[in-house]
């Protein structure tokens, strides 16, 4: 007895033949799941798509013209659109890992710390020298990430004031880190 073709196997499927379906998986499963694996590399995911492939095969089996297409063409045609849309779907992206985003700062000279941890200490002091409500206002603003109007509401106060509050509070830093009295 000749074994049956990949054609006549889902001719058969078309009929809702079990047991040519069965043969039609055996013969051709394993192959669709090597192309699918081998597009999206990963073994969980291509037996999803590989299910789902020979799932869409039995259901549209009926649609399967043999003048237009190889039993074969027409299901890794299938199996390839599978991919393609899981994929999509998934948006996975393989990070190309020579992306400049990916290469590391140099580190930094023992020169540029030192700076920075001075101007930290600069800027901290000046701080200090704030009057409280101005302090409070750029401490809330900027290490607190607060808007305005959130520390006009904390602060109960007017947001005109806040604002003001911020501005004289730039004012008077930049005026002691410049190294110069008050305004």
């Amino acid at each position: 007895m000749t074994k049956p073709s990949l054609s006549d196997l889902l001719k058969r499927a078309a009929e809702r033949d079990r047991e040519a379906f069965r043969l039609l998986y055996a013969a051709i499963g394993p192959r669709v799941k090597g192309f699918v694996l081998a597009r999206c590399r990963e073994e969980g995911l291509a037996e999803e798509i590989t299910q789902e492939v020979l799932l869409t095969v039995w259901r549209r089996a009926d649609r399967y013209d043999a003048g237009r297409a190889s039993a074969e063409t027409w299901i890794f045609t299938i199996a390839r659109n599978r991919v393609v849309d899981s994929l999509r779907h998934r948006r996975v992206v393989e990070a190309d890992q020579r992306d400049p985003q990916f290469v590391p700062d140099p580190p930094e000279s023992l020169d540029a710390v030192v700076d920075a941890q001075k101007r930290a200490e600069r800027i901290g002091a000046a701080l200090d020298e704030l009057p409280e409500a101005q302090r409070e206002v750029l401490v809330q603003s900027f290490y607190e990430a607060l808007s305005y109007p959130e520390i006009a509401e904390r602060e109960g106060v007017a947001l005109g004031t806040v604002k003001s509050r911020a501005r004289l509070a730039f004012q008077r830093l930049r005026a002691i880190l410049a190294g110069e009295d008050e305004p």
